[in-house]
């Protein structure tokens, strides 16, 4: 049993009146402890349901962060004339509501902002759809590529998928403990600011409850962040919503500015899409991308008009939502997703050759 594990677990777990907050670099010693299987299952499992418990602090999850770093992967930096948008969404995907952020990150790459994305497989505590599903129904695999084949694909479309199964196993287990847990632990908050991308990044950032907003903004500061997007998004993630005003906090230095969009005042419907079955989801997907007018389609435009402009790209939302019709009914964003997919099937069937060989020899 780790003494030192268990020290740090007192001080999270011992109840209302006496439980204590940890600096952060007693929270990157537990993180690591955890990850690396230096505590014992008890210990990790106990700290995780002790910290939601608590509730976490944003010093804590820079901590956290701090052992992400150190421990986990990275995109290398490419050059940009933008700063690389790490779009951060719930590892346990969606249940409720089509999510939209492949086609923003399509439209995004495609207007020449570059854009980063995390995650895995179907996942606990929701068992939602992931991004990495509905990537593979638009015809791009990101499950076999290596961190090497991602960063080539990354370099020269714009895009890049770090897979967490494959290229963070250490975080495996985690999920192993949530499901046992029932529960999100303070992981799954840090992770939507987790940013796997060694140069200068935007973090774009959902949340469903607003203290985790403060919470975010004081991780990245002390990380010395100086852009980040929040968004009081669908589920938890970064898509903004179309039955209420979408509210978000636009970080700049270390201060953050509201704003609240009204949908309707864009010509948008007060409704969000349904997630209905995943092949639904990809058949409207693909019209979305042949510029097929749809309630998905809408979505589209809502995200991407924002995001277009909060990239820099459009001197206005109007505008941006404009660029972004413009991008799609042209064929330009689905060119885009055709070069994308290409590349991912050269990379995996150089790679894969490559292995045969060496174990041919």
């Amino acid at each position: 049993m780790s003494v030192v594990f268990r020290d740090l677990l007192k001080k999270v777990g011992s109840g209302q009146h006496t439980k204590e907050n940890l600096t952060r670099k007693e929270a990157a010693i537990a993180t690591k402890m955890m990850l690396l299987g230096e505590a014992t299952p008890a210990q990790i499992g106990a700290f995780l349901i002790a910290h939601r418990i608590k509730r976490p602090t944003g010093e804590e999850l820079a901590g956290m962060l701090d052992t992400y770093d150190e421990l986990g992967p990275k995109l290398q930096p490419i050059p940009s004339q933008r700063t690389v948008m790490v779009l951060g969404i719930p590892h346990d995907g969606r249940t409720r509501t089509a999510p939209i952020t492949p086609i923003t990150a399509l439209l995004l790459a495609t207007a020449g902002q570059p854009v980063v994305m995390h995650g895995g497989d179907r996942l606990p505590t929701k068992y939602g759809l992931p991004l990495v599903e509905i990537w593979q129904g638009l015809g791009v695999d990101w499950t076999n590529l290596t961190l090497e084949g991602t960063q080539k694909i990354f370099e020269q479309t714009g895009i890049g998928f770090v897979y967490t199964p494959r290229h963070f196993p250490l975080i495996n287990s985690m999920w192993e403990y949530r499901d046992q847990i029932g529960k999100r632990p303070p992981f799954a908050t840090m992770e939507l600011i987790w940013c796997p991308y060694a140069g200068d990044a935007h973090i774009v950032a959902g949340f469903v409850h607003p203290p985790t907003e403060g919470m975010f903004q004081t991780a990245l500061e002390l990380r010395g962040v100086t852009q980040f997007t929040t968004v009081k998004g669908l589920e938890g993630s970064c898509d903004l919503p179309r039955d209420r005003t979408a509210i978000i906090g636009l970080g700049e230095g270390t201060t953050i500015k509201r704003l609240h969009l009204v949908p309707w005042e864009y010509g948008f419907s007060n409704k969000n899409v349904p997630l209905g079955t995943t092949a639904e989801l990809i058949e409207n997907m693909q019209g979305v991308l042949s510029g097929k007018s749809s309630e998905l389609m809408q979505t589209a435009l809502w995200n991407g008009g924002f995001y277009l402009w909060r990239a820099g790209i459009c001197t206005d939302i109007q505008t941006g939502i404009a660029k972004a019709e413009e991008l799609l009914i042209t064929g330009a964003v689905a060119e885009k997703l055709q070069q994308l997919t290409q590349m991912v099937n050269s990379v995996f069937t150089i790679s894969f050759e490559a292995i045969s060989a060496s174990n041919a020899m």
